[in-house]
């Protein structure tokens, strides 16, 4: 082998292994994360302010092979579901993944549906949507806490209602960021 044929593979093998290590440095290393490869984790969610005469519920399951679970109306003020989601340690980027019938979407993407009116089981509706919660923004740090501290969970807080007063529907944006609270 030339000296030009063993530095072009040396040169490779550099740039292989560099491109593996810079990748490495964006996770976080199972060893720090201090939580088994899946747990469950408590999830509360609240819909700020939904419109009253409308069923609202969590989806549980996908496609047409789909329950709507924890069903309730707004009465006076907000509208809140307490549940949990498996967790696990096995993505190749380090990040969470949350997995279990409430998880939608591919693992980098994962979402919770909450189905409202006609999704959400109900007759006597013109409303036929789902609200999709996007599950970015939860970090292991907050699950750490969430499984340190007994009794605590992970909170979103979502607008019940869009602009025009009907209910919220397609990916609403979070009032906040996911917080780890009691």
């Amino acid at each position: 082998m030339s000296q030009t044929e063993q530095a072009r593979k040396y040169t490779r093998y550099s740039e292989t292994q560099g491109l593996r290590n810079r990748n490495r440095q964006y996770r976080t290393p199972r060893a720090k994360r201090d939580i088994s490869l899946e747990s469950d984790l408590p999830i509360r969610i609240v819909l700020v302010d939904p419109p009253g005469g409308v069923d609202f519920g969590i989806q549980r399951g996908g496609g047409s092979n789909y329950e709507t679970l924890f069903v309730q109306q707004a009465k006076r003020g907000d509208v809140v579901f307490d549940f949990s989601l498996v967790v696990a340690d096995n993505r190749k980027d380090g990040l969470p993944n949350f997995k279990g019938a409430f998880a939608q979407g591919p693992p980098a993407n994962r979402f919770l549906y909450v189905d409202v009116g006609t999704y959400a089981g109900q007759k006597d509706t013109q409303w036929s949507r789902r609200m999709k919660i996007p599950l970015q923004g939860i970090t292991w740090q907050q699950i750490r806490q969430v499984a340190s501290k007994p009794g605590h969970m992970l909170v979103a807080r979502i607008p019940g209602k869009a602009k025009d007063g009907s209910p919220s529907c397609a990916t609403v944006r979070l009032l906040g960021d996911w917080e780890v609270t009691k």
